[in-house]
């Protein structure tokens, strides 16, 4: 891009579009996708920006002059009305004759304000030295008005929705989560798990990371709170079922057991606060081209991240941050799944809804797939737990379930929901430190504790099939 075009785009090209949008609805109905407020540096063009936009999107039209004189005396700033006064006058006289013009430049003109704001958004990053999500950040804000795709034609493209393998996905460890996602978490798709401080949320990380390796897929593992190492020995202790506070014992079993795994597994560890959205985008990049294309990404946790659009209030950032995340997995046709604290009340309930996610709710709306994972303080005790399915866009929600969890080995059976385990649950609690730990013995309590449970599924008070 030239410096001509960074600079031919200025006030006069701007009134120019708002005019255009005033007096030509087809125009606005075309670009309304792409065009935003933030686009127009001065002030009065903003508001006007706004107000069209707002209009449109409830009245489906253009605003009149008169609308606008309206919706003007409600600002406050005596000196924006004066602006807005002028620019609307210009705006409203302008000829036609620049509309072909601003068609024509509309496109190129999103991708300079991209660039402009994607070039202040980098300040940060230069400090840090942080070049190659810099080139990221550019490459897609230049990407704006780009996607020339309509979108599916439902009556052509019958066969498309019926492809084998038209949703691929990667299964979870737990059968009764698959069933219910119609397979594992889909290409594109953002799953999140809610719960409380202590619960489990990071081992369950583990166990989703560690049987998609166990299956043969490619994981991208990013932990924003543990080190690299504490998390592999955690991965450790998953494949080999030890103890991971006991795990250096068993060193000769880790060096048996990891090199026959059939996946990859990349855990990369970002300092809190400092990665964005962008950073792991950076990341994923430069592992696809050395050749480690993932099927999943796990991120732990996404609240640690930082947001790319600084100076506002943290539920905003908090926002953007969970919307860029499902962005990413749609962008890179990848699932990724993560975890989030729920507030206070939701961690002394047995069943966790929806309406207990911390900071905001519209965490829960952004993910395609949430459950919440609640272990209370007798539940850490027990080695027990209950997940509930609060939201699933390929199926039912609301359900709960029964479970044992293991975290010292991340590993976690879902039952059939059960109000009260049988005490033997306990067998299946990370062993004490004043207790010997033997791992035959421990792999038989499980079993016979799994068999009992099963046996015992119809007197269970809920299932589905």
């Amino acid at each position: 891009m030239t410096l001509h075009s960074l600079n031919q785009y200025g006030p006069e090209f701007q009134i120019k579009c708002i005019s255009s949008l005033l007096s030509h609805k087809e125009f606005l109905v075309n670009i309304h996708d792409i065009i935003s407020e933030e686009y127009f540096e001065n002030p009065a063009h903003r508001w006007a920006i706004q107000e069209i936009l707002k209009y449109y999107d409830k009245y489906h039209t253009t605003p009149e002059l008169e609308t606008l004189k309206i919706e003007l005396q409600k600002v406050d700033n005596e000196v924006l009305q004066i602006s807005i006064k002028e620019q609307l006058k210009k705006a409203f006289v302008a000829s036609d004759e620049d509309l072909e013009y601003v068609k024509e430049e509309f496109t190129n003109f999103c991708k300079n304000q991209q660039l402009k704001k994607a070039l202040m958004t980098s300040v940060d990053m230069l400090k840090m030295g942080d070049f190659e999500s810099i080139r990221m950040l550019v490459d897609n804000d230049l990407k704006a008005g780009q996607d020339k795709n309509v979108g599916h034609e439902y009556i052509k493209d019958i066969e498309e929705r019926y492809k084998e393998n038209a949703r691929k996905t990667v299964p979870t460890p737990w059968d009764k989560i698959n069933e219910i996602l119609q397979g594992g978490l889909g290409n594109g798709d953002f799953g999140l798990i809610f719960g409380n401080p202590g619960g489990g949320k990071s081992w369950s990380l583990v166990a989703l990371g560690g049987h998609a390796v166990k299956t043969g897929q490619t994981v991208l593992h990013y932990t924003l709170e543990l080190g690299e190492d504490y998390v592999g020995r955690r991965y450790d202790a998953f494949f080999c079922d030890v103890d991971v506070s006991k795990i250096g014992f068993y060193k000769d079993k880790v060096e048996e057991i990891i090199p026959q795994l059939p996946g990859k597994l990349i855990i990369k560890e970002f300092p809190t606060g400092r990665a964005t959205i962008s950073t792991i985008e950076s990341h994923i990049s430069k592992c696809t081209n050395m050749g480690m294309k993932p099927d999943l990404v796990i991120i732990d946790y996404i609240d640690l991240l930082s947001s790319r659009r600084k100076n506002r209030e943290r539920k905003d950032e908090i926002d953007d941050i969970y919307t860029s995340t499902k962005g990413l997995a749609k962008q890179l046709d990848i699932p990724i799944w993560s975890v989030s604290q729920v507030n206070r009340a939701g961690a002394q309930d047995d069943i966790i809804e929806g309406d207990k996610a911390a900071g905001s709710y519209d965490k829960m709306m952004i993910s395609d797939f949430a459950m919440s994972l609640s272990r209370k303080k007798e539940d850490k005790v027990k080695g027990t737990g209950r997940l509930h399915i609060m939201k699933n866009r390929y199926g039912m929600d609301g359900l709960s379930y029964s479970l044992l969890a293991n975290t010292s080995t991340g590993h976690f059976e879902v039952f059939p929901y059960q109000t009260d385990l049988d005490d033997e649950a306990a067998t299946f609690a990370p062993k004490t430190k004043s207790n010997s730990y033997d791992t035959d013995t421990d792999a038989r309590q499980k079993a016979m504790l799994a068999k009992k449970l099963k046996e015992q599924q119809g007197l269970f008070e809920f299932e589905r099939k």
